[in-house]
């Protein structure tokens, strides 16, 4: 009798970490499958909050391991092209276990004030730089505002229910105050005809030499297509060129005479004394000018850790190969009087890019999302942008090779 009810406790603490990983994972799902109901999402979220703030200690770590793999299990995948499939489950594994511990802190401390602090204080931390698991964004498709500020009310108000029955009427006050009573900000958007390039360039084609010619060709015809249809703007995703365009004098000449027709944005590589950059390039009337990336990949471009272990990671991984490098700060663009902020992938769903844009209204984000496709990825990315646009009160536009183009507002 003792060892069944103690198999029965097991599963129980098992199926609650399990049920709170899913109710935490669950927006991102029903958003990669156009599924955006607010008042669907708005109870899904108040209940994972709930069962946060509840269920025992050892249910808390197995949620935010099954919650780290439900968010992140696609970042592993990007290791194919490296031909280091083998850590594929390692990888998988190990973001798992990060949450898990992120988790395990929250319950740290005993006290249930302490784990509803620590649920809000998770919203700051960003293991290794890496800022994309935000709890917030669980309300970025709900009745609910998206600010620091309503996601404490509602956690105090989750809190409220957890206590005695003569507080949990409490719990509708701080709701309330949360609920996202205003109008979406009304950006107006620039008097220009933009094309953004729809590609879907494969990445184990995309840096094989022989391929090179044929998607460049493949660029040209979007330009061209561009001009025949008498758009202002022509965007390319990040790394359309693959190789380093400033170095090759032709294409850049080409692409200078081109620009007298149409202003283009394009994504390349490009290299200087300091290192090689992922850039944006953009040319306007045989002018060019070029935007290094700022914000890095957290071991995608850069490895975050001591120069000793950088070096060794690079040597035992990556065949030695150097971090990339990157910008001090932000680049704008003036297209037709019009200015644009540059961001470049991971850098749209960072707040340094967002940073003293002044009278900048409108972004350019590009992206290459072949590393990772197909998974929910460029799902994540959109529900990030989503909030930024709404943080910042901007309008980006996502111009991304193997995934949808997207023009999000505020």
């Amino acid at each position: 009798m003792f060892l069944v009810k103690r198999v029965n406790f097991n599963k129980t603490i098992i199926i609650k970490g399990l049920i709170t990983a899913i109710l935490l994972s669950c927006f991102i799902y029903l958003s990669h499958f156009s599924i955006e109901i607010k008042l669907l999402n708005s109870i899904l979220g108040l209940a994972s909050i709930f069962m946060l703030l509840t269920i025992p200690r050892v249910s808390l770590v197995i949620a935010g391991f099954f919650t780290g793999i439900f968010w992140f299990y696609w970042i592993a995948f990007s290791f194919i092209y490296y031909d280091l499939i083998y850590l594929i489950p390692f990888v998988t594994i190990a973001f798992g276990l990060i949450i898990a511990f992120l988790f395990f802190l929250i319950d740290f401390i005993k006290k249930p004030i302490f784990r509803a602090f620590a649920i809000f204080a998770l919203t700051y931390i960003e293991p290794f730089g890496f800022n994309w698991f935000k709890l917030e964004l669980l309300f970025i498709d709900s009745y609910f505002d998206t600010s620091k500020l309503s996601f404490a009310l509602i956690i105090i108000s989750m809190f409220f229910l957890t206590r005695k029955l003569k507080y949990k009427a409490l719990a509708i006050i701080p709701l309330l105050f949360a609920i996202n009573y205003s109008e979406p900000v009304k950006v107006e958007e620039p008097n220009l005809k933009i094309y953004m390039a729809k590609l879907n360039t494969s990445q184990n084609i995309k840096w094989n030499q022989k391929n090179k010619l044929n998607i460049i060709d493949r660029n040209i015809d979007e330009i061209n297509y561009a001009i025949d249809n008498a758009y202002d703007l022509v965007v390319l995703p990040e790394t359309a060129f693959p190789l380093l365009l400033d170095k090759n004098e032709f294409l850049m000449d080409f692409l200078k005479k081109k620009s007298i027709k149409i202003d283009i944005i394009t994504g390349a590589m490009s290299s200087d004394e300091k290192g090689y950059y992922n850039s944006t390039f953009h040319f306007s009337n045989k002018r060019v000018k070029i935007a290094n990336k700022v914000v890095l990949v957290p071991f995608g471009e850069e490895i975050p850790l001591p120069k000793i272990l950088t070096d060794l990671i690079n040597k035992i991984f990556y065949d030695g190969a150097q971090d990339y490098s990157k910008a001090s700060k932000p680049t704008d663009f003036n297209i037709k009087g019009y200015n644009f902020r540059n961001a470049i992938c991971y850098e749209a769903t960072t707040d340094e890019i967002f940073q003293n844009l002044n009278e900048t209204k409108y972004i350019i984000a590009i992206s290459n999302n072949a590393w990772f496709m197909p998974s929910i990825e460029p799902t994540i990315q959109k529900l990030l942008m989503k909030y930024y646009a709404k943080k910042y009160n901007v309008i980006i536009y996502h111009t991304v090779n193997k995934s949808e183009n997207l023009i999000i507002k505020p």
